[in-house]
């Protein structure tokens, strides 16, 4: 059976070199073993930094912008958190690592994703995230209100639905554009229901489905 350990500490070091995290970000990565969650066909690959295909048109993305993510938010234990496109359940592992298990929320449009990703899930410690096959963009109203919600996708726009699960003062972070214009945009949801915006840089996610 293949160490990976070594792989996954140096892709920590790496990172923590490159970016400027928050320790608990790279603590979460470096407790996540990537290569459970990818295909074998891409197995050796699963300490590059940078996204794999994992069927369906989908990727699992790059380490480094699931550790910026995760900074973004600025997650703590105990927060609610909901994800929109769980793929194949890597980033919502570091997710669970950072807020706890019980606490993240995950949909997924492929229900073929979705079941490998609660299987390896659960075989990997974080049984706990609970897994729902729809569309992204209804959100997860039965666990509302959230105190943060991410997209792992590409979207026109922040989802309507998505915004209003979002507690006031929570905050949404998502990949905002089409095609090859896309930006990460973190925003705070005002009391009236309003978003408060920042731009970080563009990204290049798969698309919204």
């Amino acid at each position: 059976m293949a160490d990976w350990d070594p792989d996954r500490t140096v892709l920590v070091e790496r990172l923590r070199e490159a970016y400027d995290l928050d320790e608990r970000v790279c603590s979460a990565v470096a407790a996540v073993p990537r290569h459970r969650f990818v295909p074998n066909s891409v197995r050796s690959s699963a300490y590059d930094d940078r996204p794999l295909p994992i069927g369906q048109d989908q990727t699992i993305s790059a380490p480094h912008m699931v550790a910026l993510m995760a900074d973004r938010l600025s997650l703590e234990p105990g927060d609610r958190v909901l994800e929109i496109g769980t793929g194949c359940g890597y980033h919502a592992a570091v997710t669970a690592e950072l807020v706890g298990a019980k606490n993240v929320y995950s949909v997924e449009y492929h229900d073929e994703l979705a079941e490998q990703a609660r299987e390896v899930l659960a075989a990997t410690g974080y049984g706990d995230v609970s897994v729902r096959a729809s569309d992204g963009k209804q959100g997860w109203a039965d666990h509302a209100p959230y105190d943060r919600a991410y997209l792992t996708c590409a979207a026109p726009e922040f989802p309507d639905a998505v915004v209003e699960q979002v507690r006031p003062e929570g905050v949404l972070l998502a990949p905002i554009g089409t095609g090859r214009r896309q930006v990460l945009v973190s925003a705070r949801r005002r009391a009236d229901g309003t978003l408060e915006r920042e731009k970080h840089g563009a990204v290049r996610f798969v698309p919204l489905q």
